[in-house]
């Protein structure tokens, strides 16, 4: 997928409804009305960089709350999965199913490219750096999901416009925590952009 069908800085973010992990209808805007939303997508649940950024999500989510930022994770998966999934990696933060990735398309996260998904460098460090460290090793995708699926991360403030658009060049391409954090050059998430959206 071509970078210029990316979402820009400023462009108002999707509001797509999906399931909670008791099945319950979610909208995304019910999400960010209230606080600035930190939205993760994941990819399938065998992949060892979700799982590595996953932990370091949920383990920053006390810093992340102190800040005003609300975490929650959208997975292409099953409620049950993504019941499964939560209570694995991520207990406190909410989890929304997309099984039919309803709100990966609208995020312009598609499947990515042989070397996105398997052959950079990047990657295969990652897998030995993780699987030495953290024991998590590549395994095979679960049913319904996808091994090609790309996972990205949107910071999108309580005016529905979002304030970070973060697109991973390969599957080990975690944004830095800091950048969540503390944003590009000091911003605040809080405060909206005092420009146009960006073409």
């Amino acid at each position: 997928m071509a970078k210029q069908n990316y979402l820009k800085f400023n462009d108002p973010a999707p509001d797509v409804e999906l399931l909670d992990t008791q099945g319950k209808q979610t909208r995304l805007s019910s999400l960010w009305e209230q606080n600035v939303l930190l939205l993760a997508f994941t990819r399938h649940f065998g992949c060892p960089q979700c799982k590595e950024m996953t932990d370091q999500l949920h383990s920053a989510q006390g810093e992340l709350n102190k800040i005003g930022l609300r975490l929650a994770f959208i997975c292409h998966a099953s409620v049950e999965s993504t019941k499964q999934f939560r209570e694995q990696r991520a207990p406190n933060a909410i989890c929304l199913a997309d099984p039919d990735r309803a709100a990966y398309r609208a995020y312009a996260l598609y499947r990515g490219t042989l070397w996105q998904t398997i052959l950079s460098p990047q990657i295969w460090q990652s897998n030995r750096r993780l699987a030495r460290v953290k024991n998590f090793k590549p395994e095979l995708p679960p049913a319904g999901q996808d091994a090609a699926q790309m996972s990205g991360v949107f910071i999108i403030g309580t005016d529905g416009r979002i304030r970070l658009p973060y697109y991973y060049e390969d599957i080990a391409d975690h944004p830095p925590l800091d950048l969540l954090l503390h944003g590009i050059m000091g911003a605040n998430w809080n405060k909206p952009f005092n420009t146009e959206p960006l073409t």
